[in-house]
């Protein structure tokens, strides 16, 4: 059976693409998915805490926390003493669900446009987790300058996020920036310790141009490398979980391991 022509971009999605730097899918996982993705999504965070409880490496940057565990970085809270997991990068190895879902073609149909090649290939992906009145919220930045010394085809490795939950100002939604990819890689704050370089310097970008990413649960938001995004914490009680995967031209190794992902 053809794929639906809906799962390629639209003329208005490449607008945006081209303009704003994203795009918003609302509402393409049901319900009962997102049921199952978000079990799995905690059956992730528990394998990679057991695996965290052997001996592995335990270190510190800037006063944050990570472990190295089950062929993963581990990222806990901010907060001191937190052994609350914040980031997991990549996790999809952790389950057969997620591993499935790198080849949905609700992802990767719109991909293939976005990277610009019919054979694309996993670059990276992480679980991020916002637990209620816990989440830490991320200062403005690219994803781009994170990969520049590891790629050498940086503008053609588009995001995708998906909500498992519904995301609002309230539980610290995503926030992006329109129009900040146009210039591609832009200076990061010098002198504030080890990653500050990796945070945009607030004078490249007008935060005045920040919109909120709220949607529903379930929705996808795809957005350039280049694209400078950022978060607050989460206020409220209820979490906000999403995943963000990352593609590339195919045959490319991943970004963590020496090993190729290629779409089905």
């Amino acid at each position: 059976m053809p794929l639906r022509p809906s799962l390629r971009l639209s003329d208005a999605e490449r607008a945006a693409w081209e303009d704003d730097g994203f795009f918003l899918r609302e509402r393409a996982f049901s319900e009962d998915e997102l049921c199952d993705l978000r079990a799995a999504a905690e059956r992730v965070v528990a394998i990679a805490m057991r695996e965290a409880s052997q001996p592995s490496a335990d270190y510190t940057i800037d006063g944050n926390r990570y472990l190295e565990a089950g062929g993963a970085t581990i990222q806990l809270e901010h907060r001191a003493g937190s052994a609350t997991v914040r980031v997991i990068e990549p996790f999809h190895h952790l389950d057969p669900r997620f591993d499935a879902v790198l080849d949905d073609p609700r992802i990767t149909e719109p991909m293939r446009d976005l990277v610009g090649q019919e054979q694309i290939a996993l670059f990276t992906d992480k679980l991020n987790l916002k637990r209620p009145r816990e989440g830490s919220g991320f200062r403005f930045h690219q994803d781009s300058p994170y990969w520049a010394f590891d790629c050498t085809h940086l503008d053609q490795l588009p995001n995708v996020m998906v909500l498992l939950d519904d995301a609002s100002p309230e539980n610290g939604c995503l926030s992006v920036v329109r129009g900040s990819h146009r210039k591609g890689l832009l200076p990061g704050q010098e002198g504030q310790g080890t990653l500050g370089p990796l945070f945009t310097d607030p004078s490249a970008f007008d935060e005045r141009l920040a919109v909120h990413a709220a949607a529903p649960a379930g929705s996808l938001l795809f957005f350039s490398p280049h694209t400078v995004h950022g978060s607050k914490p989460n206020g409220s009680d209820q979490p906000r979980r999403v995943f963000v995967l990352t593609y590339q031209p195919g045959g490319h190794r991943t970004f963590k391991k020496d090993v190729t992902r290629d779409v089905a």
